[in-house]
């Protein structure tokens, strides 16, 4: 089984700002398999069935941001998963250029916030994560300001496309194996 978190804050107010885009995508994707956001579990939402043949719950915390982490906690231990072989983290990373995707098998959280609440709860840094690129601030913009605005028009368009591309990559991952889907999406 698999448990994919993406990550963002609950609330309309937040609904398509860059740091929802870990929500956007695995909206994506649950939408992709027909499943719905029916479960409410461990301050998340969550999506419950398959990708092919494999069990699969799709999850948005419904803690904020920076509390991400109680609820992945929460959801590991209510699936009894191995963080390291059947949690996947997507997240917004504004050291990748938009649209650029990264997948690591582990890491440190770096500047988010949501990813060092995780790390904190789980005691370790040992868990696959996709970081979806959505570049920098431009200019002095504070960083907070910038990933809960919304993305620019040229941006918005591609925004779908982005969220097609990561629930590609999820699907490999769960259908090949993490080391075969790095392979193919940090190539690029």
């Amino acid at each position: 089984m698999w448990l994919i978190v993406g990550l963002g804050n609950p609330g309309e107010k937040y609904d398509r700002t860059r740091h929802n885009i870990g929500f956007a995508c695995v909206d994506a994707l649950a939408h992709r398999h027909g499943l719905e956001f029916r479960v409410k579990r461990a301050n998340s939402v969550v999506a419950e069935g398959t990708i092919g043949t494999q069990r699969v719950a799709i999850a948005k915390p419904q803690t904020y941001m920076n509390e991400s982490g109680r609820a992945v906690s929460a959801l590991r231990t209510w699936y009894k998963l191995e963080p390291t072989r059947e949690l996947l983290v997507i997240y917004d990373d504004m050291d990748l250029p938009f649209a650029k995707l990264r997948l690591r098998e582990r890491g440190s959280p770096g500047t988010h916030n949501g990813m060092r609440s995780i790390v904190g709860q789980l005691g370790g840094n040992e868990f696959p994560r996709l970081r979806v690129g959505i570049s920098q601030a431009p200019g002095k913009m504070d960083a907070a300001a910038y990933v809960l605005s919304r993305f620019s028009k040229d941006e918005e368009s591609g925004v779908a496309n982005l969220c097609d591309t990561v629930a590609d990559a999820v699907e490999l991952i769960v259908r090949e194996g993490f080391t075969v889907a790095m392979n193919r999406y940090n190539a690029t």
